[in-house]
């Protein structure tokens, strides 16, 4: 009995040595955090309206890329949309400097990147970006960058390079390890009671709210047009909407024009979908 018991303390004793580093290297992960709203519709012309749905493509895509940066964390789109519906801000088409700061506040974030597009609808496309501080309001980096309309990702590649380089954010006291509301809703969901969350569960539920790091090279090297980039934009509003079906019916016609667009891949197997590589 006594070597029993021994055995299974030691084997508990090394399970939890195993696991410690992981938790303790999630905890002291101090590297800013970020959130990337949409961008602003400033098309012009009468087709104004058409290019509404493509502020979540250029706020998705700029996260995909931004995610290599391995000095930033950045929000997840899907954790910040859900905290959107939640304050039922998930139909505002524009998000003001206030509304960005308040939800980057409950999100963690130290910083955020806003922006918008122009495109006159026929060959030309600028994106405009700059960061807020979200600790004094302080509006920087300013970031411009504009080219044809057949290469709408490369145009977000840019702009994601001159953001990073750009870049000189300092992590701040006492926010390193907090997600807000975010953070706390599912780690009060993993604990089953209301209670304080372990620390396993409080740094894996912190994981789950950051964006995934994709391969940046493959995905630059797709040339998306501003057709398809409207299409997929559509397909992520309909995922917000749980509109899954209709998501995935977008979301195939995108893959199948570009097989080689891991965005897409990778959000249709979110649906359930198994998808060729």
């Amino acid at each position: 009995m006594m070597r029993q018991l021994s055995y299974a303390t030691r084997a508990l004793a090394a399970a939890a040595t195993l696991a410690l580093p992981a938790v303790v290297s999630a905890q002291a992960d101090n590297r800013p955090i970020v959130v990337v709203f949409s961008f602003d519709n400033n098309a012009i012309g009468k087709d104004h309206a058409d290019y509404d749905g493509m502020s979540k493509g250029v706020q998705d895509l700029l996260i995909t890329d931004l995610a290599a940066n391995g000095k930033i964390r950045l929000v997840d789109r899907a954790r910040l949309q859900d905290l959107l519906a939640e304050q039922n801000l998930a139909t505002t088409k524009v998000v003001d400097q206030a509304t960005a700061i308040r939800v980057g506040h409950m999100l963690g974030a130290q910083y955020a990147i806003t922006g918008g597009f122009i495109t006159d609808g026929r060959s030309q496309t600028r994106l405009d970006s700059h960061v807020i501080d979200m600790e004094t309001s302080q509006i920087s980096s300013p970031q411009s960058v504009m080219g044809k309309t057949d290469d709408v990702l490369g145009l977000i590649a840019q702009l994601s390079s001159k953001v990073s380089g750009s870049l000189n954010l300092a992590p701040k006291p006492g926010a390193e390890h907090r997600m807000g509301d975010a953070g706390k809703t599912g780690a009060k969901t993993a604990t089953q009671s209301g209670g304080q969350a372990s620390p396993a569960v409080r740094a894996a539920v912190a994981a789950e709210n950051f964006a995934k790091p994709s391969s940046r090279q493959a995905v630059r090297a797709v040339k998306l047009d501003i057709a398809t980039m409207k299409i997929y934009s559509n397909a992520l509003d309909e995922m917000d909407k749980k509109n899954n079906t209709q998501a995935i019916k977008l979301l195939t016609e995108v893959h199948n024009k570009f097989p080689d667009f891991d965005p897409a891949r990778r959000n249709l197997e979110k649906l359930g979908q198994k998808v060729s590589h």
